[in-house]
């Protein structure tokens, strides 16, 4: 059976260090594309971080037609493969919680986080859902809380994806970080059940001032189950070849 293969970074976060997550970002680029993998996923705010101060986020957010933000696609790998990575972006004096898609140093495009917590209301939401494709595979974007709503799952399938792409940051409250712990997966399982996706989430890991993150970077079947999961609590990278059936493949 044809496949394409797929992989997820699970890294520690780096808060305003864009030199520091470019340089990670690049090590594990390296391991996707000498593993064959076409598509690769990175947490949500990963660039400068996951910023909810709004002074603070102005100050880290970039504007994707700005020479600053071209100066850091220049960073990006030539080769290898297709990388979904998240950032704080900036259009017009809006925020946004984003995910980029970047292929061979250019910028294909992007996903603004449409549903937003309580704790993200220095963002605007977004309002499109766009489908990219990669190795015939045509995927589309929900991020972190994104996917507790199954009208954001709905909208990718019913752009002719067979795959959902995740990022995610649950660097949470320890005790809430205990309350979730396994829940991340069941609610993703949920969305797949409900649109014959195949889901892959990219989290972050690691501790920060009285708050933890363990993951999960998964991969779930369109059945839900978990079938490929890096250990909680550990950086790594999971890689994993997806069956080019149904819809989504040419």
């Amino acid at each position: 059976m044809a496949t394409a293969r797929i992989a997820a970074a699970q890294t520690v976060e780096f808060i305003e260090d864009i030199d520091g997550a470019l340089h990670c970002a690049r090590d594990f680029a390296d391991r996707a594309e000498s593993q064959g993998a076409g598509l690769l996923c990175f947490p949500e705010g990963y660039l400068q971080g996951y910023l909810t101060e709004e002074v603070v986020a102005r100050r880290a957010a970039l504007d994707l037609a700005s020479p600053a933000f071209a100066d850091v696609l220049a960073r990006f790998p030539k080769t290898g493969p297709t990388i979904v990575m998240g950032l704080i972006e900036i259009e017009d004096g809006c925020l946004f919680n984003s995910a980029i898609v970047v292929t061979g140093g250019s910028l294909l495009g992007r996903y603004r986080k449409m549903h937003l917590l309580n704790s993200e209301r220095i963002f605007d939401p977004g309002s499109e859902c766009p489908v990219f494709e990669v190795d015939g595979l045509r995927f589309g974007i929900n991020i972190c809380y994104d996917m507790n709503f199954p009208e954001a799952a709905r909208k990718v399938a019913d752009g002719g994806a067979s795959l959902l792409v995740g990022p995610a940051n649950n660097m949470l409250r320890r005790e809430r970080a205990e309350m979730f712990r396994d829940l991340h997966n069941a609610v993703r399982g949920e969305r797949c059940r409900e649109t014959g996706l195949w889901l892959i989430s990219s989290d972050v890991t690691g501790e920060r001032d009285g708050r933890v993150s363990w993951g999960p970077t998964a991969v779930l079947d369109p059945a839900g189950e978990v079938v490929a999961q890096l250990p909680l609590g550990e950086p790594g990278l999971l890689v994993f070849d997806v069956p080019k059936t149904g819809a989504g493949f040419d």
